[in-house]
């Protein structure tokens, strides 16, 4: 069954007499496909010679477009050496005919059209590709390759870029290659005759492609994409490649990546390449300072062709000129750029596609999108259009009323429709993408700041972040905004030092200052965060990459639920295979979650408990993701862990959820290995070196200091036997230990414990164990004795730090919790939490409701001051080195009126509530 072309439309005929010469050439066809031909042929002297030359073929071709193009595709892949010039030059002649009628009869869209060009470049580069190289084993020039290698060309990869790489093609275009080489396939001695055969192999394929002969032409091929192309040669290795985007790449050679697909050769090998190249295409960060590479580029391109007037239609350029193509590509792939290190989703080769996501993802406006994408198509057409008339690479409106004529006959409408259609859509395109990469500047308001300390202004230029020239003027740039936003600070002279200080940290700035320039409404959150948490500023200076996470639209909404916020981790996970590079990403991914748990505590969007559950679930979700990184990537050189495997207990803080900004992670490891001995790997391990050594593997992916910093700081000392003992417990001996030999003060830390990572069911069985080993009757007055004699030891050994301190003294944090803690092992209460603790010593009769009230109500102080505090210094708190700023956090967070009033409250709080773990523990000794 057929699927014969029907047109939808019929271009007027410009010059009718060249027309009825075409529509008597070709027989066989329907009235109105001959009508198509007549009209094609009579605008575009090109199309008719085509009709011409394939005349026969055509009529063919019309009954099944789609089939006849997939059978001219199987010819080229099936071409012989001595067949190539000319296969390849009739296939072209064909599919441009058959392209050129569908998209002139309106069958095919704008899509359909440039994907049959693409789909012809590339079979027609893979095959004069594998021509090419099959004539260098023939020749023997690369060592150790067969008749076998031609099939993937001895690990040559031809990397489509531009609109080839995009399947954009135009249709009378260029291609932009770059070929590369798998050295790893040679012995280093024979690299270079290898490099030399790839040369010429390049040569071939090019000229197979691109010398005119009797019979024309296939593509103009441009090799000028390659790294640093004065001097490099048309072929290199993927190494070398490598290298010089590492260490010399630019913007534009990052946006050119986006389309980058290989196209002909080694597949494999060029997807590998892709791969390695992510890092330097997709950056970490949100790049915004890309906009101003874009916009450089943007005006040198305009300067260099002479395209920097107004919009003037004859003579436009519609690639290059205001409001053209180029504008529409270069405002998508700087919005790829800035956000698709962070979302592979924006990671999509076409213009199109490009636009889509963009809106969905919320990074542009639908109707922005929607706009672009119909002026892009309704471009393209009109290019189409104008390179058919010859055969010419021209992107050029005509500049005679006749060339009008002819354009607007190829259209199928009048000059004057065809004309205003045109400048509207330019000034349009125009106006959607300027203001985007050239926004107005900042007005000039240094002198609404009252009193400006120019001694702290003027130090600025030394700063490192300011030394450099790109950063220094971009900061120039944005310099009003934030003298702008000092003004409008309850205390300009306190944050403009504050904001001093963070400058004055801040190891580079071009990314953040730009940042800055894009996204005003940032300023104001940092001079809120400078000018209340010298803390979280300091942390800002060396992370500034976390206000990333401001820019994605919903760093203010409701908080993920726990599940999905693991998944989202995991998912960013599993598109690095690199280990260390997965250690980073944990890292960068935590600090941008921790950052944003502290501003919004900062801005009240929480509260102190809530901050301090999702400190808690960060730290939990972390470690749930990274052990099993850590046991894959140990498993690799020492076999998989034998047994059931091992599991990671959380205790105190992280175990209970109480979590602040700067707390350590106190854990436990605990390894069943049933009946193994040892493991089966590569390097064999007896099972308690080997689960050692992996609770020391996760240590160090915690605690070690990587490019992206440091994740926690662990403690290990809540173990059995504490720091002498083996930093993983069996569980038989965990068992045997807790019954047996563990304190009271052990039982007391196991209220609180938490199985956060490990095989599920030995996570259960822990649990169970916990419950029941915490359910067994005790002695209430040996108990109270040890729970006295320990709170006495704590006293003895960590003296509180200050009026402030909330978290050592008796009846601060850590006295009420160790109560808690007795009052849950008392009643047999499991829950982890203080208020369960404190009712259950209500159930035993260690204290009455009143009491418990009294204890609950300085807990509540305590703990949440040591959250704000938390956030605001990691130093014991002094209040006199407080800004406004933080004081007006501290008093809004703990309710009171002003500091002196804190002080007494935290005063009688605590001393209440230490009166009545007093008369408790007392009581409860006496007869």
């Amino acid at each position: 069954m057929t699927n014969p072309l029907i047109p939808l439309r019929i271009p007027r005929a410009f010059d009718p007499d060249r027309g009825a010469e075409a529509r008597e050439r070709v027989t066989d066809v329907t009235p109105e496909q001959a009508d198509l031909l007549a009209g094609s042929a009579a605008c575009s002297p090109y199309l008719a010679g085509l009709i011409e030359k394939e005349a026969g073929w055509i009529s063919g071709a019309l009954q099944d477009p789609e089939v006849a193009l997939a059978d001219t595709l199987k010819t080229v892949a099936a071409l012989e050496q001595g067949d190539l010039m000319s296969g390849l030059r009739q296939a072209k002649r064909r599919v441009a005919l058959l392209t050129a009628l569908a998209d002139l009869g309106g069958v095919w869209p704008l899509e359909q059209v440039t994907d049959a060009l693409t789909a012809l470049a590339d079979a027609a580069c893979d095959t004069a590709l594998r021509a090419g190289i099959a004539t260098q084993i023939k020749r023997g020039k690369l060592p150790g390759l067969g008749v076998d290698d031609i099939a993937d060309a001895g690990g040559m990869v031809v990397l489509a870029m531009g609109k080839m790489g995009a399947g954009e093609l135009n249709y009378s275009s260029d291609i932009d290659l770059i070929c590369l080489f798998d050295e790893t396939r040679f012995d280093p001695p024979d690299y270079h005759e290898a490099r030399a055969a790839f040369v010429r192999a390049t040569r071939a394929m090019s000229a197979a492609l691109n010398d005119i002969t009797g019979e024309g032409y296939v593509f103009r091929t441009d090799l000028r994409l390659r790294p640093d192309p004065a001097v490099t040669p048309v072929c290199m290795s993927m190494e070398a490649a490598e290298r010089y985007y590492e260490s010399l790449g630019r913007t534009w050679e990052r946006a050119a990546y986006i389309k980058a697909r290989p196209a002909a050769g080694d597949i494999a090998a060029g997807n590998r390449f892709l791969t390695m190249m992510r890092p330097f295409v997709w950056r970490r960060h949100l790049d915004f300072a890309a906009i101003q590479d874009a916009h450089d580029m943007r005006l040198a391109i305009r300067e260099h062709k002479g395209l920097g007037g107004p919009i003037t239609l004859p003579d436009h350029n519609m690639k290059l000129g205001r409001g053209g193509i180029r504008e529409i590509e270069f405002f998508t792939q700087t919005r790829q750029l800035i956000a698709g290190g962070r979302d592979a989703d924006l990671r999509v080769r076409g213009t199109v596609s490009g636009l889509e996501v963009l809106a969905q993802k919320g990074w542009i406006p639908a109707e922005v999108a929607e706009r672009l994408t119909d002026h892009y198509r309704a471009h393209r057409t009109v290019e189409h259009r104008l390179q058919m008339v010859r055969d010419a690479q021209t992107h050029r409106l005509p500049a005679t009323d006749k060339g009008f004529a002819r354009l607007a006959a190829m259209m199928d409408t009048d000059v004057d429709s065809l004309q205003a259609d045109l400048r509207t859509r330019l000034e349009a395109v125009h106006e959607d993408t300027e203001g985007f990469f050239a926004p107005s500047a900042p007005p000039e308001t240094q002198g609404t700041v009252p009193d400006i300390d120019l001694s702290i202004t003027n130090r600025w230029p030394t700063y490192p972040a300011l030394r450099n020239a790109r950063g220094a003027a971009v900061f120039e740039r944005i310099r009003p905004v934030f003298l702008e936003k000092l003004s409008r600070a309850a205390r300009p002279d306190e944050a403009l030092r504050a904001l001093d200080g963070f400058l004055a940290g801040l190891p580079a700035g071009v990314q953040l200052f730009s940042l800055f320039e894009a996204n005003p409404q940032l300023v104001d959150l940092l001079i809120d965060i400078v000018g209340t948490s010298p803390a979280l500023a300091r942390h800002l200076s060396q992370n500034a990459g976390v206000f990333d996470a401001v820019i994605g639209g919903a760093f203010f909404e409701a908080w993920p639920q726990t599940d999905d916020w693991q998944r989202d981790l995991e998912s960013a996970l599993q598109d690095e295979a690199d280990y260390e590079s997965k250690l980073d990403i944990v890292r960068r991914w935590a600090k941008e979650w921790h950052f944003r748990i502290g501003v919004h505590l900062l801005r009240g969007v929480i509260t102190p408990q809530v901050a301090a559950m999702h400190y808690s679930d960060l730290a939990r979700i972390c470690v749930r993701a990274l052990w099993p990184v850590v046991v894959d990537e140990f498993s690799r050189r020492f076999g998989p862990p034998p047994g059931r495997g091992a599991a990671v207990l959380g205790m105190g803080s992280l175990g209970a959820g109480t979590l602040s900004a700067t707390s350590d992670l106190d854990m436990i490891v605990i390894y069943d290995p049933l009946d193994a001995d040892a493991s089966d790997g590569p390097k064999s391990l007896a099972t308690r070196p080997y689960y050692a050594r992996l609770t020391q593997a996760l240590i160090t992916a915690i605690t070690t200091s990587t490019a992206q910093g440091k994740l926690y700081e662990v403690d290990m000392r809540l173990r059995p036997s504490g720091n002498q003992g083996p930093v993983a417990t069996s569980w038989a001996s965990f068992q045997e230990y807790q019954k047996k030999e563990a304190w009271t003060w052990e039982h007391l830390a196991l209220t609180r414990a938490t199985a956060i990572a490990g095989p599920p069911d030995l996570i259960a069985d822990i649990e169970d164990f916990r419950q029941s080993l915490l359910a067994l009757p005790r002695d209430t007055a040996d108990t109270l004795r040890d729970v006295a004699d320990m709170r006495a030891r704590i006293a003895a050994a960590k003296q509180p730090g200050g009026p402030w301190d909330t978290k050592l003294g008796q009846g601060r944090m850590q006295d009420i919790e160790l109560a808690a803690q007795a009052g849950g092992l008392l009643s047999h209460r499991l829950a982890r939490s203080v208020t369960s603790g404190v009712a259950g010593g209500v159930a035993c009769g260690l204290w009455d409701r009143a009491a418990a009230d009294t204890l609950l109500r300085a807990y509540r102080l305590c703990f949440d001051m040591q959250i704000a505090v938390r956030l605001l210094t990691q130093a014991p708190l002094d209040t006199d080195a407080l800004g406004q700023g933080g004081v007006t956090f501290l008093l809004r967070i703990t309710d009171q009126p002003d500091l002196a009033t804190l002080a007494r409250a935290l005063k009688d709080t605590t001393a209440a509530a230490a009166a009545v773990i007093d008369a408790a523990l007392i009581e409860a000794k006496e007869p």
